[in-house]
């Protein structure tokens, strides 16, 4: 196999369309195509089922793409090593956190990143509901589950909690609930059920099984600016609401405990740009554990 042909076919595959994969590789729509039926003609098959929304594997396809990843992880092994250690550390660096965890913490830090490699360029993007490391979405990911499937390198970073909080014009107003069963007297704030990206994320009836939504936010940090305005009750990242002097706890809640993990796709494992910014991530958490404890 031609791996110039693979590699068009990887970029096919994990952009679900010609024109997606086109733009990616900086090649036009018609090479691509080309390409892509050169790889079906030496293998004998075909490889996507040209569809209206785009191009979807066929079992052959499948197939073909467990070896080309592994194709691909090989050349990137080989690359690594050819380069040598002593190398500075170059290049891009995507990482992909949620929003609570790559805007209220890493954003403000990830500076000292780019300061200790003066050669990498990083960028911090938010995990969208439907995410995959596997179709280079992003190098890195931060995530809220351990990965129990695909070729994925997984580290835990920290356990965090939630609690229950109001802010304290909205208390000097209303009041606060004094259990689970008045909160049905409150206005509260939660997230958008059906955009959630992982069940994880659907902790309210941890709080109360009766938990009604008034005002659905679907972003950790929109839902505590909408509880620090007044808004309501909401259940915040306690490690974010603890900086705002003007929320009170409701200690009666108690906490909802969860964890950061951090993923990448094996293949990505012998970069260097990869494993500096991996290291510098685990290293910042590590110095701070005290601010998510």
């Amino acid at each position: 196999m031609n791996w110039d042909d693979v590699r068009v076919f990887l970029a096919v595959a994990r952009a679900g369309q010609i024109l997606g994969a086109a733009k990616r590789l900086e090649l036009n729509h018609a090479t691509v195509s080309r390409r892509i039926a050169a790889l079906e003609t030496a293998i004998g098959a075909k490889l996507f089922h040209r569809l209206t929304t785009g191009s979807e594997l066929t079992a052959a396809g499948e197939q073909l793409l467990a070896t080309a990843e592994r194709m691909e992880a090989d050349m990137i092994t080989a690359r690594a090593e050819i380069a040598g250690e002593s190398e500075d550390v170059t290049g891009t660096v995507r990482i992909g956190a949620p929003d609570g965890f790559g805007v209220a913490f890493l954003a403000s830090r990830l500076g000292g990143l780019t300061l200790r490699h003066p050669g990498l360029a990083v960028q911090l993007v938010p995990v969208p509901r439907s995410f995959s490391l596997s179709r280079r979405e992003a190098d890195i990911a931060i995530t809220v589950d351990r990965p129990t499937e695909g070729r994925l390198v997984a580290a835990k970073l920290v356990d965090y909690t939630l609690n229950l909080y109001a802010s304290r014009a909205y208390a000097a107003e209303h009041g606060l609930p004094a259990d689970a069963r008045e909160l049905s007297r409150h206005r509260l704030i939660g997230y958008v059920p059906d955009l959630i990206f992982s069940p994880t994320l659907d902790y309210a009836m941890e709080i109360s099984e009766h938990w009604r939504t008034d005002f659905a936010v679907s972003s950790a940090m929109g839902q505590t600016e909408a509880v620090r305005a007044g808004a309501g009750i909401g259940i915040l990242h306690t490690f974010i609401a603890r900086a705002h002097d003007d929320l009170v706890r409701l200690e009666w809640a108690g906490p909802i405990r969860r964890s950061y993990w951090l993923v990448y796709h094996e293949s990505m494992r012998p970069v260097q740009r990869i494993q500096a910014a991996a290291a510098f991530i685990g290293e910042l958490v590590e110095r701070e554990r005290p601010v998510f404890a």
